[in-house]
């Protein structure tokens, strides 16, 4: 075919789909019909679609088809996320805050203002931060079952920064690195941008597959792999202990970095050993104060083996040299002085009421969660399009996230995830009952 009528083919599909002559979730001909009604080779007609699918425009699905995207919806989450609207109900992202909080923050201002190390926050800081508030935070990290010193922390600005250090400063472009294959949808940006290939490990009941995840091992020269055992995100995984002892044992075997990810562990009350406890000459645990205190604090910590420290000092030091002296100050003095642990109790405590309540209002509707986190991953019924329900929920002024930027597979399941601890409680009543009301539609 000639590269022309090829390139007319696809530019002919595009500008049907951008002006909706052909509208989100139409049904387009399978391969072999488009290639039959075209006069096409077959694998020319899979390279017209391929390249649709290029443009964001359509979504090939194993065993049902190809189907028009609904391009109005933002490609992704976070880098890629659109600004929520004006009036816009958001339960896309978690910023979970409570009364009070805006008073800490005046009340640590205060503080600093009269303290005596004043001037010392003005200065550039150790790249790793100050020495005693690394020794806060291990003690702090000492409650959780992660037994570090205070050299194996390195202080950055939020868990975001956590990650990207760990993965800039332990692996190189075209590494491999193993990942759930519904996982983090800022692990997946960071990786995509850092040029590391993500390859997909199939999910279980409580974590990954770990069989599987073996023989991807034993197939491709997998580097490292990502785990959020703890409150997986988003699928409200706690991995059980007999499955975490298993994966050290792969990551042994395999010489495996492990990348612990605990950003809403804080929510779980007792949970099985961590990763890094098991494993502490492999694992890196990465978590931060943004989801315990507020997001607007960018302050994250790093646990790192003693023999990666310089590696990571070196990329702190070449992206921000430092995280700000005064954020670093008042987190650690609000771990020292308790502020945290009563902050994240509160915040367990108001996720399980809000748990609670989607439970009531959802019912009916297959929930995957955990009673303590502040999201809850909703598989839509067969023949249901995740799209189709963001737009009809965007009609009702409300926004939620599909599975698609969580998804590392080729294989993007039809769900959403909901937000829950961004709105008030009466506003999330009244969003569950019309997310209830849309979904129960198609049952």
């Amino acid at each position: 075919m000639p590269r022309s009528r090829y390139k007319t083919l696809v530019d002919t599909y595009a500008a049907d789909i951008r002006s909706g002559r052909l509208a989100p979730g139409t049904r387009l001909p399978t391969h072999r019909e488009l290639a039959a009604r075209e006069g096409l080779a077959l694998v020319t007609a899979s390279r017209v679609y391929a390249e649709l699918e290029a443009m964001g425009l359509v979504s090939g699905e194993t065993g049902r088809g190809t189907f028009v995207r609904e391009t109005s919806l933002s490609p992704g989450q976070g880098i890629d996320q659109k600004d929520v609207a004006v009036g816009m109900i958001d339960l896309n992202f978690n910023y979970p805050s409570l009364p009070g909080q805006a008073d800490l923050l005046r009340s640590a201002l205060r503080q600093l203002a009269l303290s005596g190390d004043l001037e010392a926050l003005l200065r550039y800081q150790p790249h790793a931060g100050r020495q005693h508030e690394r020794a806060s935070i291990a003690r702090h990290l000492h409650d959780r079952g992660v037994q570090v010193e205070a050299g194996q922390i390195l202080i950055v600005n939020g868990a975001q920064q956590g990650l990207a250090v760990t993965l800039m400063a332990l692996l190189k472009p075209g590494d491999v690195i193993a990942a759930d294959a519904l996982t983090y949808s800022g692990f997946k940006v960071l990786a995509e941008a850092l040029h590391l290939e993500v390859v997909a490990i199939p999910l279980g009941d409580h974590g990954p597959d770990l069989v599987a995840l073996d023989k991807l091992c034993r197939s491709r020269s997998v580097r490292a792999v990502y785990s959020m055992p703890t409150l997986h995100n988003p699928l409200g995984w706690v991995t059980p202990i007999e499955q975490r002892e298993q994966l050290v044992a792969l990551a042994r075997r395999h010489d495996l970095t492990i990348i612990e990810d605990a950003a809403y562990a804080f929510l779980v009350e007792n949970p099985p050993r961590t990763l890094v406890d098991l494993a502490p000459e492999r694992t890196v645990y990465v978590s931060g104060l943004s989801k315990n205190i507020a997001t607007g604090l960018r302050v994250g910590f790093i646990a790192a083996p003693l023999h990666t420290v310089p590696a990571l000092e070196r990329i702190i030091r070449a992206t921000t040299w430092n995280t700000p002296g005064v954020m670093t100050a008042m987190a650690c003095g609000w771990l020292d002085d308790g502020t945290v642990t009563q902050l994240e109790q509160q915040k367990r405590h108001d996720a399980r009421a809000r748990q609670a309540l989607a439970a009531e209002l959802l019912q009916g509707l297959t929930c995957i969660g955990h009673p303590s986190s502040y999201f809850l991953w909703l598989p839509l019924p067969e023949d249901v399009r995740a799209d189709q329900i963001v737009v009809e929920l965007m009609h009702e002024q409300i926004s939620v996230t599909t599975a698609e930027p969580f998804a590392v597979s080729a294989h993007v399941p039809h769900a959403i995830r909901l937000a829950l601890g961004s709105v008030q409680m009466e506003v999330l009543r009244q969003a569950l009952i019309t997310v209830r009301k849309v979904i129960g539609a198609y049952l």
